[in-house]
């Protein structure tokens, strides 16, 4: 276990338990002066900003005009408090920003992948395209065969070029930032709460700069009013059998300035 994770533990001992802290150090086998540790690294916010410029230039994929048009889905990875690990599956709608799903599990196979998009697509309609990388859950044929018989366009990335799948990496640090890095799972059934509190709070309260100040709810609420957004909201429609289109993912040149309604 690494010495962060080991503060981590430590201080969550101090704070739940009422124990010392020279007893959490003992049992978590942690010194003290490594538990009081805070990291002096200088911000790299300036670092950051300069990388978001840069994708912003290069291939970037342009930004949606009504919602369920694209979603993206990715992965991120995490521990519980006994060492075991967990994924979950992010799908997010690239024109809302809204997190559509987060599945919480121990391995997460295309058929499970599977089973949360039609969970989602039952309240949201199904999308028009989703973008992905090349990740062996993805390029199944179970997937696959789902997104024929859904009218669903696969996507698939360059490999190496993750600026491509922008809005669910943008999302995934943000995820891994505020609540994955912030919370001490004590069990499969504390992560799916928790992460799932946390999305409904990202969705609900969260406001996005990128949305013009609303949050997610309150930009797919507007968006649903509009004319051109109205029937992306209507019951979910029987897809009649699509033709086979192209996995390859095609960038093409980054729409400035955000989304915009109407």
């Amino acid at each position: 276990m690494k010495p962060a994770a080991r503060r981590t533990q430590a201080q969550y001992a101090v704070e739940r338990y009422g124990i010392s802290e020279r007893r959490s150090c003992s049992l978590f086998e942690i010194g003290r002066s490594t538990k009081r540790y805070r990291s002096r690294r200088p911000s790299d916010d300036p670092l950051r900003a300069r990388l978001r410029e840069l994708a912003s230039e290069g291939d970037r994929p342009a930004t949606p005009h009504r919602s369920n048009q694209r979603w993206s889905m990715d992965f991120t990875s995490d521990q519980l408090a006994d060492g075991r690990r967990i994924r979950t599956f992010n799908v997010v709608d690239d024109f809302t920003r809204e997190c559509v799903a987060i599945d919480v599990n121990r391995s997460l196979t295309a058929d499970r992948l599977v089973e949360v998009l039609d969970n989602a697509a039952r309240t949201r309609a199904y999308p028009s395209a989703i973008v992905c990388d090349n990740g062996p859950e993805f390029v199944g044929h179970v997937l696959e065969h789902w997104a024929y018989a859904h009218n669903v366009t696969l996507r698939f990335i360059q490999p190496g070029k993750p600026v491509q799948n922008c809005f669910v990496e943008s999302f995934n640090g943000r995820f891994r930032d505020e609540c994955l890095n912030e919370h001490w799972f004590t069990s499969m059934a504390d992560a799916r709460t928790t992460i799932e509190n946390w999305r409904n709070e990202y969705n609900e309260v969260r406001e996005h700069n990128s949305l013009g100040g609303l949050t997610p709810a309150e930009f797919a609420k507007r968006a649903m009013e509009t004319s051109e957004n109205a029937a992306a909201f209507s019951a979910v429609p029987t897809a009649p059998a699509a033709t086979m289109q192209s996995s390859t993912f095609h960038p093409v040149p980054n729409i400035a300035g955000g989304p915009k309604l109407g």
